[in-house]
């Protein structure tokens, strides 16, 4: 049994300030005895439009926040999921929205480029986002090995495509991580009920981190970061503000479940057809 750890921010434009709440969150996890933390979406820097965050992107390797994150994992030994931060493209005024993942010796160890991208109008309350204006989509799954696991890595949109976390499943993933800035109006309709769909339709623990709060931009994300088990069971969660979300994951517990209830062994879809003998 290892514990993890969601991290629950209401980041603002200004990068210092968020790094300082963040380390605070992430030694807090550390206190409790987390092995893995996850930081939120857009954790380092969440500031008025997408555009100024795509200018402050970084160069893969080096920067502020990526020694901010190294210097993280090393000092409380941590498996440390650096929610996204925006890395810079070949493209003008486009960043990559890149997951970093650091080992607890500082190394990194993988990068995750969000590949579904947030480009939506919301009638309701007349928010309009245009997400593929400033980032440059990923196209490849990520999966780490880690001590506690295998972690599958996916970022906010993407929980609406439930292919991808089949794909991260059948890569040997039986824990899913997902950095997210849900809007309160969609969290409140789907944001439970879709981690908890695909929690359960791949029998894997989930690690939702969140934003939670209201931003300079004028945007309210919806927080709500939860721990959810392979049976769809909300382990523990936050409804609001900066905070820690702690539980324990139970990997053998999860691979009696997947042996009594083989549905990942079931899937028929893109399995081609016997031919027919006549």
């Amino acid at each position: 049994m290892s514990r993890v750890a969601a991290i629950q921010m209401a980041s603002g434009p200004n990068r210092e300030a968020n790094l300082l709440e963040a380390g605070r969150l992430l030694s807090e996890a550390a206190r409790a005895g987390a092995k893995l933390a996850v930081l939120p979406e857009c954790f380092d820097l969440m500031p008025r439009t997408d555009a100024e965050r795509a200018a402050a992107a970084e160069a893969d390797g080096e920067g502020r926040v990526q020694d901010f994150l190294a210097g993280q994992a090393r000092r409380h030994g941590l498996w440390l999921v650096g929610g996204t931060i925006p890395l810079r493209s070949a493209e003008p005024g486009r960043a990559f929205a890149s997951c970093l993942v650091y080992a607890p010796d500082g190394q990194r160890v993988a990068r995750y480029d969000k590949i579904h991208l947030f480009d939506v109008a919301l009638t309701e309350s007349g928010e309009q986002y245009h997400e593929s204006a400033t980032t440059v989509p990923g196209n490849g799954t990520v999966v780490v090995e880690t001590d506690l696991g295998c972690v599958g890595l996916a970022v906010c949109y993407d929980l609406r495509f439930p292919e991808l976390f089949h794909a991260l499943q059948r890569k040997g993933a039986e824990l899913f991580v997902l950095p997210s800035a849900f809007t309160a109006l969609t969290g409140q309709a789907h944001w439970d009920v879709l981690l908890r769909a695909r929690a359960i339709e791949n029998l894997s623990y989930l690690v939702a981190a969140a934003q939670g709060g209201f931003h300079v931009s004028g945007r309210e994300t919806f927080g709500h970061s939860q721990v959810v088990d392979p049976w769809g069971a909300v382990l523990a969660s936050r409804v609001s503000g900066a905070g820690v979300v702690v539980a324990d994951v139970d990997l053998t517990q999860q691979r009696r479940i997947r042996g009594q209830f083989p549905i990942l062994e079931h899937h028929r879809l893109g399995i081609p057809a016997e031919t027919e003998t006549l």
